[in-house]
């Protein structure tokens, strides 16, 4: 089929170049317009704060996203009421509206509202900051989600910028290095920018009819240019190796080399496609987003790449002057090969050593604590990161972030019954008795009561920031006492807010996420046994999988959360954002399996032509180590991007799988994987498809 595919690719090969280029120039023009549909959206359908925000919009035009908090410095008493005014006036024609206002810690703090979602509300923030301007508000500072939303925005973009322009100078080194001084390092920028460009295209078109979580654009285009050029890199290799075998290069390199990387491809894919199986919006939309990735660049290796190799043929690759680390010499005699022989000679001994440096890595991963998101780990330089921490320092953290406790009698009038009011006076002082509670308000007036009288509310001031192990706490106490309250019949009580959003992101995450690892891990066990034809090897790649992400996991916490990842400038936290280990996961164990395949592969091919499994696992190590150890060190430049972004989540989610991938193709692959198959060399092939001896090729 892939021989068949070749010979049509060959046929049409300038066609097939034309038509990605179209494809990818209107991949640009979508990616254009992606922004604008972006959320940072922790909603999620049917939960608790979801019915919350509902009834808010319902009955008090309100939303928990589309909330804007006004922070300015308080010039005295008699000013407070005079500022309150102006601050209501300036709003009122932006459709928003004061639900309170109060004079603290120095500070007058005026939370606003509107029934928007916080995409159209985000908009609203370049307005907003205007119209307090006009009104002689100059000091006057604006947060809350949706001018969060509205300040990292650029700065995402920005980062995405610095990212990609790292990525491709790291690019060209590694693989000027790699390659030597020839035609063919422009081989896989030209693949990773049209791919990257179709990829962000379709992702666009996802995001017309889904919500699309505003780092998208970032994971997107970082991570399919790392696995773009690693997939266009391994083909450039093995098609100069066939080319010094003579005619036929180009199809016996897609017979191996793309094989190769169509399961690798499958492998990433079905480790994204997990995350679709998650109820929560902004990680599935993840999810799909990333599942672009892998389809796209396999789609390309097997049609552009192949067309480009063509076009440039047996010249095309040559070296000129410096030959590059991986040109073609005697694997027998290379570094990896003295490895696999170390492996393969002492293989408990090699084993333990590497699994000793392992555990030590993986260890910190039981100390990761998790946050739904963070209001201290943002770029301070936002106008709406100011606003936090002038209120942090002033009043405390969790005024901006109150809990609400939502009472819908049912009825009209409902909440000025003698007994509903009774019953929502005992709950307020029981909640206020609650560790971590700083403040409880409520009353029978607007705002805490909807224009009808049916339902009224609670706000609920904990003493710490959102998302933080006090404010997750007290969500739970308050959800607890809230429904142990009795109140009439007919009555119902809900807990919402940004605090419950949180938690109840958290819960929907992570009371799924066992099944998701347990899907991927049966549905790569069953791929690679097709593929490979070894049960054994299927799930020994699926152990140090496992082993890899581990590793990532413990890197997180020792990176961020102990705080030697400080040198870097990165943010020193006590929690890990929550969507970050899901996607490190599922981007992770792709790409291990992806590393995985690149080796196994020359395994069984070696095996196939009649090696020993001793001589086959130093030949699959020697001949591909250095290429799979070439394209991580690549993607983990890709991955630097993120690193050095500003944002806390990205930079978690770069140090995570920047330094996965390495442990992966190095010690995992290098060390681990050849000793296990030297252990289990008797049983490796039980079941396999039978040897055919054939004419051995290097």
């Amino acid at each position: 089929m892939l021989a068949r595919l070749t010979r049509l690719v060959a046929r049409w090969r300038v066609a097939i170049v034309v038509a990605w280029v179209a494809a990818a120039g209107l991949g640009l023009l979508g990616a254009h317009q992606l922004t604008g549909r972006l959320t940072t959206s922790l909603a999620v359908p049917g939960t608790p704060s979801a019915r919350a925000d509902a009834l808010l919009r319902a009955h008090f035009s309100e939303s928990i996203e589309g909330a804007f908090t006004v922070v300015m410095r308080a010039r005295g008493r008699a000013a407070i009421a005079a500022d309150e005014a102006r601050v209501r006036r300036a709003v009122a024609p932006l459709g928003l509206h004061a639900v309170e206002e109060q004079g603290v810690g120095g500070l007058l703090v005026a939370d606003l509202e509107s029934p928007d979602t916080l995409g159209r509300a985000a908009a609203l923030t370049p307005r907003l900051r205007a119209a307090l301007a006009a009104a002689g508000l100059r000091g006057a500072l604006v947060t809350g989600p949706a001018a969060l939303q509205a300040d990292v925005t650029p700065i995402l973009a920005g980062d995405l910028r610095r990212g990609e322009l790292l990525a491709l100078g790291a690019a060209l080194v590694l693989l000027t290095a790699v390659l030597g001084v020839s035609a063919a390092v422009a081989l896989p920028f030209v693949v990773a920018g049209l791919t990257t460009a179709v990829a962000l295209g379709l992702v666009d078109l996802l995001a017309s009819w889904r919500l699309m979580v505003l780092y998208v654009p970032n994971v997107v285009a970082l991570i399919g240019l790392g696995l773009a050029i690693d997939y266009a890199l391994l083909m450039v290799h093995r098609y100069r190796a066939e080319v010094a075998r003579g005619a036929g290069a180009l199809e016996r390199t897609m017979a191996s080399a793309g094989r190769t990387v169509v399961l690798s491809g499958a492998a990433v894919a079905l480790g994204l496609a997990t995350m679709l199986f998650l109820p929560v919006p902004l990680v599935s939309s993840l999810g799909a987003a990333g599942l672009v990735v892998p389809v796209v660049a396999v789609a390309a290796a097997l049609t552009l790449q192949p067309a480009l190799l063509s076009l440039a043929g047996p010249r095309g690759v040559a070296v000129h002057g410096w030959r590059g680390l991986l040109e073609p010499r005697d694997p027998d005699r290379g570094r990896w090969a003295r490895i696999a022989r170390r492996a393969v000679a002492q293989p408990r001994r090699v084993l333990a050593g590497a699994l000793v440096v392992l555990g030590a890595l993986g260890a910190g991963a039981a100390g990761l604590a998790l946050t739904p998101g963070s209001l201290s780990a943002i770029p301070a330089s936002m106008p709406s990161a100011r606003a936090i921490a002038l209120v942090r320092a002033n009043v405390g953290p969790g005024v901006l972030t109150p809990l609400e406790v939502l009472i819908d009698t049912g009825r009209a009038g409902g909440v000025r019954a003698p007994a509903e009011r009774a019953a929502q006076q005992a709950l307020a002082l029981r909640l206020l008795r609650v560790p971590g509670v700083e403040l409880v308000a409520t009353d029978v007036v607007a705002p805490y009561v909807d224009p009808t009288g049916q339902v009224s509310r609670i706000l609920v001031v904990t003493t710490g920031s959102l998302g933080s192990p006090v404010s997750q706490r007290v969500t739970s106490v308050v959800r607890a006492l809230s429904a142990a309250q009795r109140f009439p019949g007919g009555t119902s009580v809900v807990v919402g807010g940004a605090p419950a959003q949180g938690v109840d992101f958290l819960h929907a995450v992570y009371g799924r996420f066992v099944w998701v690892v347990a899907a991927a891990l049966a549905g790569s066990f069953v791929l690679l046994t097709l593929a490979l034809g070894s049960a054994l090897l299927a799930a020994l790649a699926v152990l140090l999988d496992v082993l890899s992400v581990a590793a990532a996991f413990g890197a997180l916490v020792w990176w961020f959360r102990v705080g030697l990842g400080g040198w870097a400038g990165t943010y020193h936290v006590g929690q890990i954002e929550g969507w970050v280990p899901v996607f490190t996961f599922a981007v992770l164990f792709g790409l291990s399996m992806d590393y995985e395949v690149f080796i196994v592969a020359r395994l069984r091919e070696a095996h196939r032509a009649g090696r020993s499994t001793p001589e086959a696992i130093v030949e699959a190590l020697a001949t591909t180590g250095g290429v799979v150890t070439s394209a991580a060190v690549i993607m983990v430049g890709a991955l630097a991007g993120f690193v050095l972004g500003r944002v806390a989540g990205l930079q978690e989610l770069g140090v995570g799988l920047a330094l996965g991938v390495l442990v992966d193709a190095t010690l995992v692959r290098g060390l681990v994987l050849p000793s296990l198959l030297a252990l289990a060399q008797r049983q490796l092939w039980r079941g396999a498809r039978p040897r055919q001896k054939a004419p051995h090729y290097r």
